[in-house]
């Protein structure tokens, strides 16, 4: 039976990502809120995340394509190492109606990754030099796979979603393919975007989820289904949910839930869904710069075809800050 997970379970930590280890720890990543730096904490359970102690592991350069708005890093085992997947842009100016972001790759060969060296590897080139971010990878029938949003300047809209292979963590082996892009009134709200895609592999399926909209109370979560034995670089292997499949809830005050990652319970019987989401709508400015998205925890279900079922945010059992305030 799955622990009952207090939520938030690590304030002010938005984009929230975990890795469940074999040495029995979770380690946890998230967006920093002054955007700054990378930041990594572990524990044995769920639960004891927010008390974790956390360690700054790299900070962003003084100028250059690596020095502002260091968003959404997350971090993965391959061949033997660490690997930290994140997006850095050269400056905050909004350009093509988007920012300037590209992303890069972190690698590490330490035991424990909130140790040791963290390399730098360098931009993961894409073949198209615009916006793009929120990356991530995977591993399906021995092949590695990269999913990220980016943007196509042909293409109405902030970023669609793409996949491909990957030679190693930081060089791809295909080139893009599109697999969403932000046509539906979900994924439009405020901003064009399909972003934060997040994979699981289960029930003979392959599952992308995915945020739309604006960061406030539209963000919300779709979903790309796939058959596991399919050609997962056709686009026409995928399904796309027509509907949200996670979104904002008045009656628990949870708005804004989307950016999300998969781990599993403790017991590891259950699969759980990581994500971020606001408690209050009320927000002074852009609210990619409130810090108090906080990073939440919940059981995902299962329907009788073997799809997952997200229900709503859970209410906060746990303190919440209600000041605009990033805290120590």
């Amino acid at each position: 039976m799955t622990e009952n997970i207090a939520n938030p379970i690590v304030l002010q930590r938005a984009d929230p990502f975990i890795y469940k280890h074999s040495d029995g720890y979770y380690y946890f990543t998230g967006s920093y809120p002054l955007y700054d730096r990378i930041v990594l904490r572990r524990a044995r359970t769920l639960n004891e995340l927010g008390d974790a102690e956390e360690a700054a592991v790299w900070h962003k350069h003084e100028n250059g394509p690596l020095s502002e708005l260091i968003w959404a890093p997350e971090i993965h085992r391959a061949n033997g190492k660490w690997y930290l997947h994140f997006a850095a842009a050269p400056n905050r100016n909004i350009d093509d109606n988007t920012f300037n972001h590209r992303m890069y790759v972190l690698e590490n060969a330490s035991e424990n990754p909130l140790e040791g060296e963290w390399l730098e590897k360098g931009e993961v080139k894409t073949g198209m030099s615009t916006f793009s971010l929120d990356a991530t990878t995977f591993f399906h029938k021995g092949e590695q796979y990269y999913v990220w949003a980016q943007q196509d300047v042909n293409i109405k809209g902030h970023s669609n979603l793409y996949i491909a292979k990957m030679e190693n963590s930081w060089t791809l082996k295909t080139e893009p393919i599109m697999l969403t892009k932000p046509e539906l009134p979900w994924e439009i709200k405020g901003f064009w975007v399909n972003e934060g895609p997040a994979v699981l592999i289960k029930n003979g399926k392959v599952f992308i989820t995915y945020s739309g909209s604006a960061t406030g109370i539209d963000y919300c979560m779709g979903i790309l289904t796939a058959d596991a034995d399919a050609d997962l670089l056709n686009p026409d292997s995928w399904t796309k949910s027509q509907e949200p499949v996670f979104q904002s809830s008045s009656e628990n005050r949870q708005f804004g839930p989307g950016h999300n990652s998969f781990t599993e319970s403790e017991n590891g019987e259950d699969i759980i869904l990581i994500y971020h989401a606001r408690d209050y709508t009320e927000i002074e400015g852009d609210p990619l710069f409130d810090p108090n998205r906080h990073a939440r925890a919940k059981k995902v279900d299962w329907d009788k075809n073997g799809n997952p079922l997200f229900g709503k945010p859970g209410p906060n059992t746990r303190w919440t800050p209600d000041s605009p305030e990033v805290l120590d």
